[in-house]
């Protein structure tokens, strides 16, 4: 079922700010906080969304790639549901008619993931290709959330419930220390919104020590949280990856361009014959098709563009 006014404007707030207490969201809102809690822990029971805790991978010394993996139709969910099971990857989708399949997934380094995703991987020659992109620049998706997920609050509303920007200028983060994290912050993957409490009781750490490490890392961009939810609930049926390739000296112009569409949930600079990716989303083909048409086709430094629609996600921005 689609989501009311009230949920439209929770899912907007926690977009905004994933942890935000509901004594201030209820506030901010205009209704009473037992309502708020009620509201999330339905949608969060059903399966309709998550908060989920994220890393900023830059600031980890990770490398995000793209990867394009083409196979048989009678292979393709087998291998899909492979890489739903890594830890390392996040939204994988099937495409073009099921005979493709799209993941992010992260290295710790710059090397190409292409071996050990092969090694992996079910053993069947029906994956007839594969393909790895560098995100060389992310510049919607990610920690720039995407603002067309549920545009129902005010601007007096957003300002309240802005949380403090980050501040990566500042104290060097311990390399050692954020690998130490790594309790609490699977514990964020899975729920974004675990108390500081039931945070503290699961990895062993004093409450002080998880409130204050979470503020840090936050702080420092690290740590980030994201809506994990199915746009469909939001009126959006159709979904499409789009490849572009772009005139080098114009790419950051047509990224930012692209980056302001409200349809555009991923927009980021790649590597490979393509230097342009983008996940773009509408409320049906028809609107997909206006999309593509006049809001793109009427950028000109486009060279050319491939689209591949989405017909399947089993893996979204976190564990699943």
């Amino acid at each position: 079922m689609p989501l009311d006014e009230l949920d439209r404007a929770l899912v907007h707030a926690l977009h905004i700010d994933g942890r935000a207490a509901f004594n201030h969201v209820a506030e901010v809102l205009g209704t009473s906080q037992q309502t708020v809690a009620r509201r999330y822990r339905k949608l969060r029971a059903d399966s309709a969304l998550r908060v989920v805790g994220m890393t900023d991978p830059r600031r980890l010394g990770q490398v995000e790639w793209f990867v394009r993996l083409r196979c048989t139709p009678d292979a393709a969910l087998k291998v899909a549901n492979a890489l739903t099971r890594r830890d390392d990857t996040r939204w994988v989708q099937l495409t073009s008619g099921g005979t493709e399949i799209v993941c992010v997934i992260r290295s710790p380094g710059p090397d190409a993931p292409e071996s050990l995703l092969l090694q992996e991987l079910p053993r069947t020659p029906r994956v007839v290709a594969v393909s790895a992109h560098c995100l060389l620049r992310t510049f919607v998706g990610g920690p720039v959330g995407w603002d067309g997920r549920a545009a129902a609050l005010t601007p007096e509303q957003i300002d309240r419930l802005t949380p403090e920007p980050p501040d990566p200028s500042g104290e060097p983060l311990d390399p050692a220390g954020i690998a130490a994290d790594e309790p609490l912050l699977a514990l964020l993957r899975q729920d974004g919104r675990m108390s500081f409490a039931d945070l503290a009781a699961a990895t062993g750490w004093a409450e002080a020590t998880v409130r204050r490490r979470v503020h840090q890392l936050r702080r420092a961009g690290v740590l980030y949280f994201d809506m994990d939810m199915d746009p469909a609930l939001l009126g959006f049926h159709a979904q499409a990856v789009l490849w572009l390739s772009v005139r080098p000296t114009r790419l950051v112009e047509v990224a930012e361009a692209l980056a302001g569409h409200q349809e555009a949930a991923f927009v980021a600079a790649t590597t490979g014959p393509s230097n342009l990716i983008a996940k773009v989303l509408c409320r049906d083909v028809e609107a997909l098709y206006t999309y593509l048409t006049e809001q793109v086709g009427s950028i000109d430094a486009i060279d050319h563009l491939e689209t591949a629609p989405v017909i399947r996600t089993l893996k979204r921005a976190a564990t699943s």
